[in-house]
C-alpha cells in the first residue's frame, strides 16, 4: 500500500478523533418503538460499513485519493426510509475497515438535481483531479446526468463539492423515457482521445447501456451503437463496465448490470469492440441476462467497483437490503448496510468471476479456533464452540471421500436454482452427496438458525455444485422476509475432491463465499436468540454419504471503527 504522508496521518487522527468526539456529543434519534425487537442494537453490524442511522442504499464513486479511501452512498439524512431526495453521504478510511463520516457530499440544492441526487461514479482524470458523475431528479422530473468537483484539491478529504452551471451534462433523448436514465459509470479514456462512460435505461422493454463520448468531460454525445442491449429484461440500474485480465493476448471485460425487476445483479465476460463502442460476450448461448451469473445470489444490489490504485486491484462494493418491513426500519432507526470490499479477479479459465473479501478485514480477527479431520457422518452436526459467533468469520473445507453417491441432476433445475434449494433443503437426508456446511446463528434446538450448505449432483460426464443459503427459519419474528436463495458453483469437484466455504458472520448479516469465491451469497437475518447473545454455530451434514472437515479455522472478530 501506498504509505500517506506524515502530515496527512496526522491530519487524519486529528479529524477521526475530532469527529468521533463530535458524534458522541450529537443526540441521535432514539428508536421510535422499543417493543419491536429490531430496534436491538445487537442487530447493527460491527464490521460492515453502515451509518450511525437512517437509510443507505446505493455506494456511488469510491475512489483512492492522495493517500486516503472514500466512500460516497445514497443516504437519506432525515429518516430510515426510502426517499426521492437522496443526499450523498460520505466517509473516508485508510484501510476500507475503520471509516470516519464526513459531511454531506451532494444534496439536492439545483434545478438539475433540485429533486434528488441520485447514484453515480468517480473518475479520476489527468493530473489525479477526481471528478464524479450522478444522476440529478431535475424540476420536472426528469433524470440528467450531472457532474461535481472538489472545492480544494489540497484537501485529501475532499469534503467540499462544487457543481459547475452547466450542468446538466447528460440529458435524456430520442426514444429514452426521461424517468428511466440513470447511474453513469466510470469513465474511461478510449484510444481515439475520447472519453466514454455508459448510462442504464429501457426501450421497447429491453434494458440496455448507452454509451456516451466527451473530448472535454463537459460536452458529450451518443455514440452511434448502444454498448448492450437485451430484449425483455426490464429496466438496466447502475451498469459498470471494465476490463479485468489480459487472457491469450485478449483483454477480458466485464458487463455488470443491475436488474431492477428482479434485485439483482448480474455479470458475463466477453471483449469490446472499441471501434463501434459494442461489448461481445463470450457465452453466444443465452441472451437472456436473467441467465448469467449474479455477482451475488443473496441480498446484494447496486454494486460498484473502483480500481484501488494503492495495490492494484479492482475492489466491489455493493449495497445489501433489507429484510425487515418499513415499520421495522422505522424502529431501527437504520436501514441499510454495505458488504465488506471484495477484490475481483477472474478463474484460470476466464469464464468466472472470483470474489474474496480484501485481506485488510482479516486485521480484525482475534482468537482463533482450529478443526480438522472430522468425519461427518450421515446425520451429523458438529458444534464450533469457543467462539462469539454472532461476530466471526469462518473458513472450512469440505472433502468427499467419494462421489459415486451423488444424485442424479435434472436440466431443469438450471433455471431457478432458489426453488431447487427450497425443495432440497437443509433439513432431511434427501439422500446422495448433501446437504452439508453451516449452520449459523442457530439456537441449541435449531429453532432459529440459517443454513449455509453444498449439495453435489451427478450430471452428463461431469457434477453440479449447487450452494444455498435457507433464511426460512432464520428468526421467529414472522413479517420478515425470509427466502431461499441459492446458485450453481462452477468447480471441478471430480478433479479436486473438496469444496472450500468462507462465511463472515456479522449480527444481521451472513456473507458467505463458495468455491473459493466463485459464488457468493449475501443473508439479511433477524434471530431472536441473537437478543440473548445465545447463539451457536453447527458444521452439519445430513446426507448419506459421508463428508469429511479437512480443516476448519474460525476467529472472533473485533469490531471496526466506524463513526
Amino acid at each position: 500500500m501506498v504509505s500517506p504522508s506524515a502530515s496527512l496521518l496526522s491530519s487524519l487522527r486529528w479529524l477521526f478523533g475530532f469527529l468521533f468526539f463530535s458524534s458522541s456529543m450529537v443526540e441521535i434519534p432514539p428508536a421510535e418503538n422499543f417493543s419491536n425487537p429490531l430496534a436491538s442494537t445487537q442487530f447493527r453490524t460491527a464490521y460492515h460499513f453502515q451509518p450511525t442511522h437512517y437509510w443507505m442504499n446505493d455506494p456511488n464513486a469510491p475512489m483512492y485519493y492522495d493517500g486516503v479511501y472514500h466512500l460516497f452512498y445514497q443516504y437519506n439524512p432525515n429518516g430510515a426510509t426510502w426517499t426521492a431526495y437522496m443526499s450523498w453521504g460520505h466517509s473516508v478510511s485508510t484501510d476500507l475497515v475503520h471509516w470516519t463520516g464526513l459531511e454531506l457530499a451532494l444534496t439536492p440544492s439545483d434545478p438539475f438535481d433540485i429533486s434528488g441526487c441520485w447514484s453515480g461514479s468517480a473518475t479520476i482524470l489527468p493530473g489525479n483531479k477526481p471528478v464524479v458523475l450522478y444522476t440529478g431528479l431535475d424540476t420536472v422530473g426528469r433524470q440528467v446526468q450531472n457532474i461535481a468537483y472538489p472545492k480544494n484539491l489540497s484537501d485529501p478529504f475532499l469534503r467540499e463539492w462544487i457543481k459547475p452551471n452547466y450542468n446538466p451534462v447528460i440529458e435524456p433523448h430520442q426514444k429514452i423515457n426521461a424517468a428511466l436514465f440513470r447511474d453513469p459509470s466510470t469513465a474511461w479514456l478510449g484510444k481515439d482521445g475520447s472519453w466514454r462512460l455508459t448510462v442504464g435505461t429501457l426501450i421497447d422493454e429491453g434494458g440496455l447501456a448507452i454509451v456516451y463520448k466527451s473530448k472535454d468531460f463537459m460536452k458529450w454525445v451518443p455514440a452511434e451503437n448502444p454498448l448492450y442491449y437485451t430484449n425483455g429484461s426490464g429496466m438496466w440500474e447502475c451498469v459498470d463496465f471494465f476490463p479485468l485480465k489480459e487472457i491469450q493476448g485478449a483483454t477480458k471485460y466485464l458487463l455488470k448490470v443491475s436488474m431492477y425487476d428482479t434485485l439483482h445483479d448480474y455479470y458475463v465476460m466477453g471483449t469490446y469492440d472499441e471501434e463501434r463502442d459494442i461489448f461481445i460476450k463470450d457465452d453466444a448461448s443465452s441472451d437472456d441476462c436473467r441467465m448469467w451469473p449474479m455477482i451475488d445470489y443473496g441480498r446484494l444490489y447496486a454494486s460498484k467497483t473502483f480500481v484501488d490504485e494503492a495495490k492494484q486491484r479492482r475492489i466491489l462494493w455493493a449495497w445489501s437490503n433489507e429484510t425487515s418491513s418499513v415499520a421495522d426500519n422505522v424502529a431501527k432507526g437504520w436501514a441499510g448496510i454495505q458488504t465488506v470490499p471484495r477484490v475481483l479477479s477472474v478463474d484460470t479459465d476466464g469464464k468466472r468471476l472470483i470474489q474474496w473479501p480484501i485481506e485488510e478485514i482479516e486485521s480484525l480477527r482475534r482468537e482463533q479456533i482450529h478443526l480438522q479431520d472430522i468425519e461427518l457422518k450421515t446425520g451429523s452436526q458438529v458444534e464450533v464452540r469457543g467462539l462469539k459467533v454472532s461476530q466471526a468469520d469462518v473458513e472450512v473445507e469440505f472433502e468427499f471421500q467419494n462421489l459415486t453417491g451423488a444424485e442424479p441432476f435434472d436440466a431443469n433445475w438450471v433455471v431457478d436454482p432458489p426453488k431447487l434449494c427450497r425443495e432440497k433443503d437443509a433439513y432431511a437426508n434427501h439422500g446422495g452427496i448433501g446437504p452439508f456446511g453451516l449452520l449459523v446463528l442457530a439456537a441449541d434446538n435449531l429453532e432459529e438458525n440459517t443454513a449455509v450448505y453444498f449439495r453435489v449432483f451427478r450430471a452428463e460426464g461431469s457434477y453440479k455444485v449447487l450452494m444455498c443459503a435457507d433464511q426460512r427459519r432464520s428468526s421467529k419474528k414472522s413479517e420478515l422476509y425470509k427466502p431461499a436463495s441459492g446458485g450453481f458453483v462452477d468447480i471441478d469437484v471430480k478433479k479436486d475432491g473438496k469444496i472450500s466455504l468462507r462465511t463472515l458472520i456479522d449480527h444481521s448479516v451472513v456473507e458467505s463465499f463458495g468455491g473459493g469465491g466463485r459464488a457468493c451469497i449475501t443473508s439479511r437475518v433477524y434471530p431472536t436468540i441473537l437478543l440473548n447473545d445465545n447463539t451457536h454455530l453447527y458444521a452439519f451434514n445430513y446426507g448419506t454419504e459421508t463428508v469429511k472437515i479437512s480443516e476448519l479455522k474460525a476467529w472472533n472478530m473485533a469490531p471496526a471503527q466506524i463513526s
